[in-house]
This record gives C-alpha cells, structure tokens and sequence, in this order.
C-alpha cells in the first residue's frame, strides 16, 4: 500500500498522516480529534483509544469478546481485551508505530458497529 495526500511534516503540524511501502503512519492530534468526533463511545487515553462496554453478564460478555476477536482477526489488527464479569474494555493502538493510526479507527469503527 501505498498513498500520499498533503504535505510530509513533523507529528502534529501538517495536513495529514501518511502510509508509505505499507507502514500505518501515526496520525497527528487534529485527525485523532476528528475521528474521535465520529465515535463518541471511544475515548483517547495517551497513545491508545478505549472503549468500555457493560453487558448483562460473563456469557454476554464473553460472546461480545469473541464477536470483536473475530473482526480484529479480519482486519489483523488485535486489540487488547479486558473481561470482567459484566463488562469489557478494549484498547487500540498500533504498537508497531507506538500511538494510533487509521487502523485503530476503522478496527473502531467496525467495532461500535457491534451495537
């Protein structure tokens, strides 16, 4: 993959991220605000995004872990994955380029889908 819109800058200034020889690059705070706009059930925590969702239980809880497993191995892209009694939390982040990238939003965005 490889594609190119705007101009190359420093993270953080510039008109936006760039992927080159199919290497995600690191999307700069004005994106990561953007796109956190479109999905109001994740939040940023530093270099990552999360997400937490209260089911009715374990086995709920559980199968919603599994449905978002499945979509992460589709897009190979895994995020972590916190299973408490009722509740998961999942973070995103790209770790290969240490911070977000547009595939932890489209992940995120697949994810929410879930309902």
């Amino acid at each position: 993959m490889v594609w190119w819109t705007g101009r190359c800058m420093a993270p953080g200034v510039g008109e936006r991220s760039h992927a080159i020889g199919g290497v995600m690059a690191l999307l700069i705070d004005d994106e990561v605000r953007q796109r956190l706009a479109g999905l109001p059930d994740w939040t940023r925590q530093g270099d990552s995004i999360t997400n937490e969702r209260k089911l009715a239980g374990f086995s709920t809880a559980m199968l919603y872990a599994v449905a978002v497993g499945y979509l992460a191995e589709a897009a190979n892209h895994h995020p972590d994955i916190l299973v408490q009694w009722n509740k998961v939390t999942l973070t995103l982040s790209t770790h290969s380029e240490g911070g977000l990238t547009e595939a932890d939003f489209e992940l995120a965005a697949k994810i929410s889908a879930l309902g």
